[in-house]
């Protein structure tokens, strides 16, 4: 809880601060800026990551003093706040679990790994978080907290066109350009600022685009040989799973990259009221009702069979929910029809 958070910073002065492999803007942003936020309070504080950054997230205050471990000491720190993680192996840093760990999310389907757990999925993102931590703790929020927290929030909510933009994000948002931030400075280094074999794989990916019988759920893959011959960097993939999604007959939409041979990472991404996130937990996965992800092993075809059959489920069961409610009938109802 956030009590228990404030009470251990309060308590304590040599922190970590790292989260997932593969670290997206609400990642290292939030990270970045729990960093700026415990060094103003006079603590110790580093952000700790077992992956390349980005190129995206580079400009930000302090990454360039991001440190890259794969494994710590046993009590290496006070405490590790691990930002954004499904549970305590997703960071990729080995005998993190030895540690003690703080963990924070807004994903509701986050396990309950941490020393302390702080989730909260009210939150459009983990940078809105730290946002609240800052001012229960009294810190002030400094142009270096407000870049790195608003790239959170652009990020996670995709510009504050996503379902989990909320009236609070903006008034976030809104309090951190007022302590610095120029939304056109973040928007470029998130959106412009790609190489060209973003555009190169992109092509690439859009050539594999199809459809199922309805129209309503359209999948993708990304092969190692696209991956390799495009040159492509970590991140140069980002927002591809939205693109089906512009299409306005499309209401579910799948991304398949392939990590090697028969495992794959799995995006997936959905409109209103269709539950993703519960198709990814079929999967081992998780996220929020309208993003989550998974990964799935086997050969190619069944793999994308068995996702992609799953998906179309979640969206014939949402159109059922959508006829029961507006017959007057309760989601328990129609359950109970199901039977």
């Amino acid at each position: 809880m956030l009590s228990q958070v404030v009470e251990l910073i309060e308590n304590k002065h040599n922190f970590a601060i790292t989260t997932h492999v593969r670290p997206d803007g609400d990642g290292i942003g939030s990270s970045l800026g729990l960093c700026w936020l415990l060094r103003s309070l006079g603590k110790q504080a580093e952000v700790i990551v077992s992956d390349g950054i980005p190129n995206t997230y580079k400009s930000l205050p302090g990454a360039d003093e991001i440190i890259h471990v794969t494994e710590l000491a046993p009590e290496a720190y006070d405490a590790v706040f691990v930002i954004e993680c499904s549970d305590v192996e997703r960071p990729g840093i080995c005998n993190l679990e030895q540690q003690f760990t703080v963990n924070i999310d807004h994903h509701s389907t986050c396990e309950h790994f941490g020393t302390v757990n702080w989730i909260d999925p009210t939150a459009s993102a983990c940078g809105e978080m730290i946002y609240n931590l800052c001012k229960a703790i009294g810190g002030r929020i400094s142009r270096e907290i407000a870049e790195c927290l608003y790239m959170a929030l652009v990020t996670d909510t995709g510009s504050f066109h996503f379902p989990n933009t909320t009236d609070r994000t903006l008034k976030v948002a809104s309090e951190l350009v007022k302590a610095g931030v120029k939304p056109a400075k973040i928007s470029e280094a998130v959106y412009n600022s790609y190489p060209w074999s973003r555009i190169e794989l992109m092509s690439r990916v859009l050539a594999t685009v199809k459809r199922d019988l309805s129209g309503r759920v359209a999948w993708m893959r990304q092969t190692l040989e696209m991956r390799e011959s495009t040159g492509m960097s970590d991140g140069d993939n980002n927002g591809f799973v939205n693109i089906p999604l512009a299409a306005k007959e499309i209401v579910a939409s799948i991304y398949m990259r392939e990590v090697r041979p028969d495992f794959y990472r799995v995006s997936l991404r959905s409109k209103g009221a269709i539950n993703v996130a519960r198709v990814a937990e079929q999967f081992g996965g998780g996220g929020h009702k309208n993003a989550a992800g998974c990964r799935v092993e086997g050969e190619w075809d069944e793999a994308e069979r068995q996702i992609v059959s799953a998906v179309i489920e979640a969206v014939d069961l949402a159109e059922l929910e959508a006829i029961h409610l507006t017959n007057g009938h309760s989601v328990k109802d129609m359950e109970l029809s199901l039977i």
